[in-house]
């Protein structure tokens, strides 16, 4: 029987995988690099956090970003076309969510990093 610490047990089917395994060819670093410069901006960075909270309209994350409506809109736009969020009609509102899991610790992880790096915090292993 394995432990949940045994790395060679297998995942169920319908669990992916978490980390896999990947060959570091120039496509996958390029993509990467594409993926880390829109996450480099303040605002864009500011809207995947609170998509990272869960689906929100345009209205909803120009109130928690406080940023002009236009400005939610183009970077809203630049995400989606990088294919970092989806979006889905309701009604006559756009609700706008994060592409995948693995964006979504992206983010949690560099908002921490970035937390420990200002307040002093020891790092984890």
């Amino acid at each position: 029987m394995s432990s949940p610490l045994d790395h060679t047990a297998t995942a169920a089917p319908e669990q992916p995988s978490v980390v896999h395994d990947v060959e570091a060819s120039p496509a996958l670093l390029e993509t990467a690099a594409g993926t880390l410069r829109m996450l480099a901006e303040p605002t864009r960075l500011h809207l995947l956090l609170q998509l990272a909270e869960g689906p929100k309209t345009v209205t909803e994350l120009v109130a928690a970003t406080k940023a002009p409506r236009t400005a939610v809109s183009q970077h809203l736009a630049k995400l989606r076309l990088s294919e970092l969020v989806d979006t889905r009609k309701n009604g006559q509102s756009v609700i706008y969510s994060l592409h995948d899991g693995h964006l979504l610790r992206l983010i949690r992880e560099t908002i921490n990093h970035a937390d420990h790096r200002l307040t002093g915090e020891p790092s984890h292993a």
